[in-house]
């Protein structure tokens, strides 16, 4: 699937092609910090299905426990998150962020990792009441 996408004040913008069923949920602790939420959800593709058209992303570099490095870019004006990859071998991997992918409503995760430190309402989230718009 062809997709385009962007920061929230459209100075970085890319485009890529993805595999509608990688995307996913991680609940881990770096994520939610990250997001400020309880989780992230991200459309993962190969490096070079992935390519920056406009604008520059700053760079933030987090240690896992593990020793490896997540390298994370972000719009250096907004703040907004776009993707993330690693280092080594993992560097061939891209992992964009749903939130900033034009066609986001065509897409649906597939899968969760770290449950573990999933927050205790999430599974229940579709129980709250709402409304359409605020």
């Amino acid at each position: 699937m062809e997709i385009q996408g962007r920061c929230h004040c459209g100075s970085v913008t890319y485009e890529a092609e993805i595999d509608p069923d990688d995307v996913g949920i991680c609940h881990c602790n770096d994520c939610q910090q990250l997001t400020g939420s309880a989780y992230r959800v991200t459309a993962s593709t190969p490096r070079a299905h992935f390519r920056i058209t406009a604008g520059e992303p700053r760079c933030y570099v987090k240690t896992a426990d593990n020793g490896q490095k997540r390298l994370q870019f972000f719009c250096g004006d907004c703040g907004s998150p776009i993707y993330t990859t690693g280092e080594a071998d993992a560097a061939e991997h891209v992992g964009i962020r749903a939130g900033t992918i034009d066609q986001r409503h065509e897409l649906s995760p597939r899968f969760q990792i770290w449950l573990a430190s999933r927050l205790p309402w999430v599974e229940t989230i579709g129980d709250l009441p709402g409304r359409p718009t605020e």
